[in-house]
């Protein structure tokens, strides 16, 4: 009972549709940083050098990168609210899941052979949840702008008539 319990948990956490990511591949993640009350999305671009769990809901991927000559590792649960979306930007033929090799590589060393693959159909995957989050968010910040815009513009006004009541009050005094 209990089991049936977390696993019908476990469905409900995970996403209906993700990409299929393999090691070799070169990816774009979008993830969601919150950062006090705002929300961006960072993108971090590199190879896939491991794959974990594939069917399950706590699926991992851990992308590698090399920013300003220092090898930095990510690792990304695919099925978490926080990663908006992964796109394959390109496709390499591995023989291995676990392409630890790379660390110690730089350069042309570090090439992987790349595959022909179709881009669109691999990244066509379209959650309806995450779209509509995001079309959410758009109209939150729009909303803000405009409410900050109206509060900007109501604070002009009031300094224009009190410079205008100090101004006449000036005339008189004259």
């Amino acid at each position: 009972m209990s089991f049936e319990l977390i696993k019908k948990v476990n469905e409900a956490q995970k996403k209906n549709k993700v990409v299929d990511v393999r090691s070799g591949d070169t990816v774009r993640v979008h993830q969601k940083i919150k950062e006090g009350a705002k929300e961006r999305i960072q993108i971090f671009e590199g190879v896939v050098i491991r794959t974990d769990r594939r069917d399950s809901h706590t699926s991992r991927i851990t992308v590698r990168k090399v920013a300003s000559g220092v090898g930095v590792e990510k690792g990304f649960m695919i099925h978490s609210p926080l990663v908006e979306k992964i796109e394959v930007v390109r496709r390499s033929k591995v023989r291995r899941n676990y392409l630890s090799f790379l660390r110690n590589r730089s350069g042309k060393s570090a090439r992987l052979r790349s595959e022909n693959f179709d881009r669109e159909s691999v990244n066509d995957v379209h959650d309806a949840e995450a779209e509509a989050e995001e079309h959410r968010l758009k109209e939150q910040a729009k909303l803000d702008a405009e409410a900050k815009a109206a509060e900007k513009a109501a604070e002009a006004a009031k300094l224009e008539a009190l410079q205008a009541e100090v101004e006449a009050r000036h005339s008189e005094t004259e």
